[in-house]
């Protein structure tokens, strides 16, 4: 077989070639609650401050291990869903942006509000808290999906990086 390019004609064997390519399929998970979850999660509920998000999630202040979750919210700021991107040791979570904004691409959220527990009871935010909230926001204007608000939940005590004027 012979083809035209641009130097001219060249011949070309017969044989011919596989391309492969990677597919990648999102996958959900749905899980399955088996109590009254309007206790927790009321439908089409707005989150307008930071006080909702912690009475919603205050209970993550039971958990024995750092666990850093992230809110998908639609453009009325209601949850689309919930997504665990961490679960830690007892004293630190890995986060990285990919993780975060993975799944919020996938749930075309409008924005996130970030929670995670410290199972020690202080809710106060440590240098790397502080660090990637900082570099997530800085991610979430890139990918267009803003960060709203970065809660870390304590014993009956919570801190918003919104309100302690962090973000």
């Amino acid at each position: 077989m012979t083809i035209e390019t641009l130097f001219g004609t060249e011949s070309v064997a017969d044989k011919p070639r596989t391309i492969k390519f990677k597919q990648i399929k999102a996958v959900y998970e749905t899980l399955v609650v088996h109590e009254e979850i309007s206790n927790y999660l009321k439908t089409g509920q707005r989150y307008t401050s930071p006080s909702q998000v912690y009475e919603t999630f205050r209970f993550l202040i039971n958990e024995i291990k750092e666990m850093f979750i992230c809110l998908h919210l639609d453009g009325k700021n209601r949850i689309l869903c919930t997504d665990i991107v961490s679960m830690g040791s007892l004293n630190q979570s890995i986060v990285h942006p990919r993780s975060v904004f993975q799944t919020a691409c996938l749930s075309s959220a409008a924005a996130i509000i970030c929670v995670h527990n410290h199972p020690s009871g202080d809710p106060t935010p440590s240098s790397e808290d502080i660090s990637i909230t900082r570099r997530l926001k800085e991610a979430g204007e890139i990918m267009g999906i803003k960060i709203l608000d970065h809660i870390i939940v304590g014993d009956n005590d919570f801190c918003s990086f919104v309100e302690k004027g962090l973000m």
